[in-house]
């Protein structure tokens, strides 16, 4: 999994209007790129709407947002329209962003293994260095949990 202190691998995927969007586009920017399971599930709501209730916040500090899942782009559209999310969700069809930041894996529900992604967010400074992982996502206070660990880098 890439780490703290790392290079963030390179990434590179359609937007929810099949827009391309790359790691090279928030150059001198610092970027929460978060994963998330799936559109329009109760944990993922709450934290895609947690980031876009403190997006005013977020974008005063000089931080982007950028949401992925493995859900297509028609999916996204949806999610964001019904929830009225001010950034952009990153397609992940193929799974290579999931894959190359180490965030596929077996995951248990109700006793059940199943591959899925897990709900990881990386923060990444204007160099394109990782300087923050969040393993445990509070998903209700994320935008918070966020701000206050770009303010102590």
């Amino acid at each position: 999994m890439a780490k703290e202190g790392d290079k963030a691998p390179n990434f590179k995927g359609r937007n929810q209007d099949g827009k391309s969007v790359k790691l090279s586009d928030f150059k001198g920017k610092k970027l929460a790129l978060y994963f998330y399971p799936k559109d329009d599930t109760p944990g993922c709501t709450k934290q895609a709407c947690s980031l876009r209730d403190g997006f005013a916040d977020l974008k005063k500090a000089g931080i982007a947002v950028v949401g992925v899942s493995i859900d297509d782009e028609r999916s996204h559209r949806k999610f964001i329209d019904k929830y009225e999310l001010p950034f952009d969700l990153i397609a992940d069809t193929d799974k290579k962003i999931v894959e190359d930041y180490g965030v596929w894996g077996e995951k248990s529900m109700y006793g059940k293994k199943y591959m899925g992604t897990h709900r990881k967010t990386f923060l990444i400074d204007e160099k394109g260095k990782i300087v923050k992982v969040f393993e445990k996502v509070k998903v209700a206070e994320h935008a918070n949990e966020v701000l206050t660990a770009f303010a102590g880098n």
